[in-house]
């Protein structure tokens, strides 16, 4: 039950009180993070469907599915993400970058890198809507249990922190190799299984939308540690966004 509350009480503005703020809570929030975001992703699903059937098309419904999200985690994924493209985009030492991430503003680079992830967003979900609405609802469902899943990974074993304190610090190295491949294996199990109320060949399409989702988070957390020397809130932030809308991205490609 620690896991649980640190996971939604973290990651979400769900009702979850954080009753312990250790690593060991953190370890086990950090495998329950996929339960935290399927359960968004479902409320993601669940709206940006009902817009659809009341008959406000799939490109209005596909902007709600990507606006719930940042709704309930009060845009702090979002945040992170542009946070880190400012520090990645500076031309300045690992200190003075971290230093730029922790500033209030968003510089450039972060605006720019957020404008077009939100409209990747947008227009991936618009496409899988078209499709019906089954297509889109799973597609939400599936990217943010995968985004959080890359949360997982970013807190493996091995995985140093930038700074010695905050989030980042708190769930760095946290979760064993083993743990975190396990959890991955249930997803993409589950992956399978949503694809497959589709066809075979979409079954196979999920599972392969999620290992794309994840390669491109683990190519982002190397860069940002090779950077900033460890991990930050701000660079859970930017992995979460980057496995989610590679995730939808994927999911278009192959659509029969």
């Amino acid at each position: 039950m620690d896991g649980l509350r640190f996971a939604f009480g973290t990651l979400t503005v769900l009702p979850a009180r954080v009753t312990r703020w250790d690593r060991d809570a953190a370890r086990a929030g950090m495998l329950w993070a996929p339960l935290a975001g399927l359960v968004v992703g479902l409320f993601s699903a669940a709206l940006g469907g009902a817009f659809l059937l009341l008959g406000a098309g799939p490109l209005l419904a596909a902007v709600v599915t990507a606006a719930v999200p940042a709704l309930l985690t009060r845009g702090l994924h979002l945040d992170g993400l542009a946070d880190t493209a400012d520090g990645l985009g500076s031309a300045k030492p690992a200190e003075e970058a971290l230093a730029v991430m922790k500033r209030s503003d968003i510089g450039p680079f972060g605006v720019v890198v957020l404008l077009f992830v939100l409209l990747a967003q947008v227009a991936a979900l618009h496409r899988l809507y078209g499709e019906g609405w089954a297509h889109g609802a799973v597609a939400a469902a599936l990217a943010a249990t995968v985004a959080r899943l890359a949360l997982t990974h970013a807190s493996r074993a091995g995985v140093p922190a930038a700074r010695p304190e905050g989030l980042g610090a708190m769930v760095a190295s946290t979760v064993p190799a083993r743990s975190a491949a396990l959890v991955t294996g249930g997803v993409l199990i589950l992956c399978a299984a949503a694809g497959a109320l589709f066809s075979p060949y979409d079954a196979v399409r999920h599972v392969l939308a999620a290992v794309a989702g994840l390669g491109a988070a683990a190519l982002l957390l190397r860069r940002c540690v090779r950077r900033f020397g460890g991990v930050t809130g701000d660079v859970f932030g930017a992995v979460e966004e980057t496995a989610g809308t590679v995730a939808l991205v994927a999911l278009t490609l192959g659509a029969l």
